[in-house]
C-alpha cells in the first residue's frame, strides 16, 4: 500500500486536473452557445438562398458556378477539422471517415483543410493537402467565411476542381455529431424552377441569379463552417464533463485509499505502544 504522503500528492495533483478539466468545460459550453447563436439561422438562411437560386435556375442565364462540368476529373474536399485536440474522437473520426471517402473515390483529389487540428496526422495519413486555413477562430466570423468562399470559387471556375464537397462533423445534439459529405460546387438546384415569365427582373435574370448565386455561396461556407465549430465544441464539453466525472471517481478511491492507510498506520502505532507496554511490564516482573 502507498504512504499516505504519497496519496496525498496524488490527490492533490487529480485535484488540480479536476480544475482544470472544469474551466475547459465551461470554456467549451460558452463557445458553443456563442456559435449556436447564428449557426441555425445562417443553416435556414443558406437553405433559402438555395431554394431562390433554384427558383431562378429556369431562366437560362449562363452562370458558371450553377454549371456542371462535362468532365470531372478533379474533386477538392473541404474537410473542416478541429482548431484543437482534447474533443474525444471529434477529428479521428471525421479523419477515418475522410479517409473511406478517398478510397472510394475514382478521380484526382485534393484536399482544403480549415482548422489547426492534426497537421502531422494529416499528413502521415497520405491526405492530398492542396491548401490550409489554420487562422478561423473557434467562433466564426462572416469575413473568414466570404475569404474561404472567394478562394472556393476560384478553385472552381479555374478549372483546378471540377467539384467541390465539404467534409465535417454534422452537429446533432450536445451529445451526437455526425460526419457527412455535402456537394458544394457546382451548386445544385433542388426542386422546380419557376417558369420563364413568371416574374419581372431588374436590372435582369442574369444579374438577380448571380446575385443569388454569390450570396448562396457564401452562406453555405459560412454555415458548415459554424456547425464544425458548434460539433468541436459540443465534444469538447462532452470529454471535459467525461473528465472531470472520471477524476471524482478517482479521487473518491484515493480518498479511500488514504483512510486505509491512516488505519494501517494507527493500527500499527497501537500495535507497537501495546508491544512496548507489554516488553515493559515482562521486564519488570523479570526484576
Amino acid at each position: 500500500m502507498a504512504g499516505i504522503r504519497e496519496i496525498r500528492g496524488r490527490i492533490k495533483s487529480v485535484k488540480s486536473t479536476q480544475q482544470i478539466t472544469k474551466t475547459m468545460k465551461m470554456v467549451a459550453a460558452a463557445k458553443l452557445r456563442r456559435a449556436q447563436s447564428g449557426g441555425d439561422g445562417m443553416r435556414l438562411f443558406a437553405d433559402r438562398a438555395r431554394d431562390v437560386v433554384t427558383c431562378l435556375s429556369g431562366y437560362g442565364a449562363d452562370e458558371p458556378l450553377l454549371t456542371p462540368r462535362q468532365e470531372v476529373r478533379t474533386v477538392c474536399y473541404v474537410l473542416f477539422v478541429g482548431n484543437r485536440g482534447l474533443c474525444g474522437t471529434y477529428n479521428h473520426a471525421l479523419v477515418r471517415f475522410f479517409k473511406d471517402l478517398l478510397s472510394k473515390e475514382e478521380h484526382a483529389v485534393s484536399a482544403v483543410v480549415v482548422g489547426r487540428w492534426g497537421r502531422d496526422v494529416i499528413e502521415d495519413e497520405g491526405i492530398p493537402v492542396k491548401a490550409r486555413y489554420a487562422d478561423f477562430g473557434d467562433v466564426p466570423r462572416w469575413e473568414d467565411a466570404a475569404r474561404l468562399a472567394d478562394d472556393l470559387k476560384k478553385l472552381y471556375l479555374n478549372g483546378e476542381a471540377d467539384e467541390i464537397s465539404f467534409v465535417y462533423q454534422q452537429y446533432r445534439s450536445a451529445l451526437q455529431q455526425t460526419p457527412v459529405c455535402v456537394p458544394f460546387l457546382p451548386v445544385r438546384a433542388e426542386g422546380e424552377a419557376a417558369e420563364p415569365g413568371a416574374y419581372l427582373f431588374e436590372p435582369s435574370p442574369e444579374a438577380v441569379l448571380h446575385s443569388a448565386v454569390e450570396l448562396y455561396v457564401s452562406a453555405a461556407v459560412s454555415a458548415a463552417l459554424r456547425e464544425a465549430r458548434m460539433g468541436e465544441q459540443a465534444a469538447r464539453m462532452t470529454a471535459m464533463t467525461a473528465a472531470t466525472d472520471a477524476t471524482d471517481e478517482l479521487i473518491d478511491r484515493l480518498s479511500l485509499e488514504l483512510n486505509r492507510a491512516r488505519q494501517a498506520a494507527i493500527t500499527t502505532e497501537i500495535s507497537e505502544i501495546v508491544g512496548g507496554t507489554n516488553a515493559l511490564k515482562a521486564g519488570d516482573v523479570g526484576d
